[in-house]
């Protein structure tokens, strides 16, 4: 008879939730639709390297990326957010396993015999003071008829893959401005030559000005001319010294060291700077290269499992459970077989009237899985953006670095030309002055113009995703998978 009460109940509390039941609602995620080709790529019969775009062979630029990769507070905090999401994971995987649990209690207890009144028979007398003795173990167990703890561990596991992604992006990221640094220190470097070269041809002037002034066979005037143009070139020297303390503040901030260590570090000798071919690369390549679309798609996948779980909650949630015992009281009768005590049994909860509560969840969760999806497209054009603007920003510098380079050739040449007229009376010296400017001049372009192709080689290697970007981190399953 009780059984079946009990499965007249069940029977009658599926049939009310089934009013609510029903599938997660269906929120279209097709796929962004990417272009061919890049507009700027290179020849797809390249054999250039991803990896070439680096300055790799740098010792500055390798020192101070091993100091970042063990050290640095971004790449810490990412690392640390992948063991967070890993400890959700598994606790939402101990979630679908049993629960078992211990009590042990003694309880003493003292009551009055007046309560039970003074009319009791003879013979019989109550024992106002007892003291109980017990030991419980239960377990307690949701099967996950309907799904929700599964969908659940899913989520928390795509979290692990989307904290994994940002991890290898915050790397890839670090990467690329320690390059940059490097590049922009080794490009100062290569300016102040230019300049101290400027410098020196300028203070020549002066002294060759001088002593034509000294002579009377020029005015004196060509002299201050003369000083002016070195005066310019000094400072033009001394305010690169700004540009260099902003690079090492950036590096300390980027590798977590002192300043000391990084100056050290840049000090060391390094070869000639090189321009890299930029290797070609499909649209579709990025979807598998960069990490931030992978950790995107890994939040979407996660969104998609909170719709499973929220959906999940129309239905009933049926939980077993079980007791056993020992209950005495006296401690020496605790282990006696009359002390047994246990109990199972079953619950099920089912919604019947939760005046929209689960729909709210539900909207709420597929509101959440359009805004990922969106997220998603948006990562995957910002990727696309990225990569356009890269290909054509080096393809941009290396015909400014062409240019500069040509003009650099045509103005020493020019300015070659001017010396030898001057000497030959053909010219007088400002006309060699101003040739000697333009040439110095045009040394600091072509060097600030090398730096800039480098750098914007330096983006196109983030932007395509890095080199080894791929996560090493290794997905941790839950032991009940």
């Amino acid at each position: 008879m009780k059984r079946s009460a009990f499965l007249m109940t069940a029977a009658a509390s599926l049939a009310v939730s089934a009013c609510v039941a029903g599938p997660p609602p269906e929120i279209a995620t097709t796929a962004p639709v990417l272009p061919a080709s890049f507009a700027f790529a290179p020849d797809p019969e390249s054999s250039a390297s991803l990896a070439g775009l680096l300055p790799s062979d740098d010792p500055a630029f390798a020192a101070l990326r091993g100091d970042a990769l063990n050290d640095a507070p971004s790449l810490a905090e990412a690392i640390a957010r992948i063991d967070a999401a890993r400890a959700r994971a598994a606790g939402a995987g101990a979630s679908r396993l049993p629960q078992v649990g211990g009590t042990a209690s003694v309880t003493a207890s003292r009551t009055s015999a007046n309560q039970f009144g003074t009319n009791l028979p003879a013979g019989i007398s109550i024992d106002t003071e007892r003291v109980r003795y017990g030991a419980d173990l239960s377990a307690s167990w949701d099967p996950d008829l309907f799904g929700k703890l599964r969908a659940q561990e899913r989520a928390a596991l795509a979290r692990i893959d989307a904290a994994s992604d940002d991890a290898a992006a915050v790397r890839i990221a670090l990467i690329a401005e320690i390059a940059g640094s490097t590049i922009d220190w080794r490009t100062l470097t290569e300016r102040e030559n230019a300049l101290s070269e400027d410098l020196v041809a300028a203070e020549s002037l002066v002294t060759l000005a001088d002593i034509r002034a000294r002579a009377g066979i020029a005015p004196g005037f060509d002299r201050v001319r003369a000083e002016t143009a070195a005066a310019a070139s000094r400072s033009r020297i001394a305010a690169l010294s700004s540009e260099r303390a902003r690079i090492i503040g950036r590096l300390v901030t980027l590798t977590g060291q002192s300043g000391q260590r990084v100056r050290d570090a840049l000090a060391l000798e390094h070869p000639a700077s090189r321009i890299s071919s930029a290797p070609p690369s499909l649209p579709s390549q990025l979807l598998a290269n960069r990490p931030d679309i992978q950790a995107a798609a890994a939040r979407l996948a996660a969104s998609d499992a909170d719709l499973y779980a929220a959906a999940a909650d129309r239905f009933p949630q049926f939980t077993l459970s079980a007791v056993l015992g020992l209950l005495a009281f006296d401690l020496g009768d605790l282990f006696d077989e009359d002390a047994v005590v246990g109990s199972v049994g079953g619950s099920l909860l089912a919604p019947i009237l939760d005046f929209g509560r689960i729909e709210a969840q539900i909207d709420g969760a597929a509101a959440n899985k359009r805004a990922a999806f969106q997220a998603y497209r948006g990562r995957v054009f910002t990727a696309l953006g990225e990569a356009e603007a890269a290909y054509g920003l080096v393809a941009s510098s290396d015909n400014e670095l062409r240019a500069a380079a040509d003009e650099q050739a045509s103005a020493n040449r020019a300015a070659e030309l001017a010396a030898v007229r001057f000497r030959a009376g053909l010219s007088d010296f400002l006309t060699v002055l101003d040739a000697r400017r333009v040439a110095d001049a045009s040394s600091e372009r072509t060097a600030a113009a090398r730096g800039r192709a480098q750098r914007a080689r330096v983006l196109l290697w983030q932007a395509l995703g890095g080199s080894g970007s791929q996560s090493s981190q290794a997905t941790t399953r839950s032991t009940s998978q």
